[in-house]
């Protein structure tokens, strides 16, 4: 009885069993990712190897994994210039 109780609360649910709210949630999620991820690759495209901690072609791999790589490119990879008085 264990096992069969197990299996039937370790399936993931199909997206016509998600209520409304949960759709949405998933949705909007989906939307900052994906806008997240463009603007990574956008930026490391147009701004020069100069400026980039470590390698273009690691930071773009990087940003592929989910919210943690384009934030991590974002604060950690892209070289801060010293603001100007």
């Amino acid at each position: 009885m264990g096992k069969k109780m197990h299996e039937k609360h370790s399936r993931k649910k199909k997206w016509s069993e998600l209520s409304p709210m949960a759709r949405f949630g998933t949705i909007v999620a989906a939307v900052v990712q994906l806008t997240l991820l463009i603007a990574a690759q956008r930026d490391i495209s147009r701004r020069p190897a100069e400026e980039i901690r470590g390698s273009k072609a690691l930071w773009r791999v990087a940003s592929l994994v989910n919210f943690i790589g384009p934030g991590t490119y974002f604060v950690v990879g892209v070289k801060r210039r010293p603001a100007t008085k």
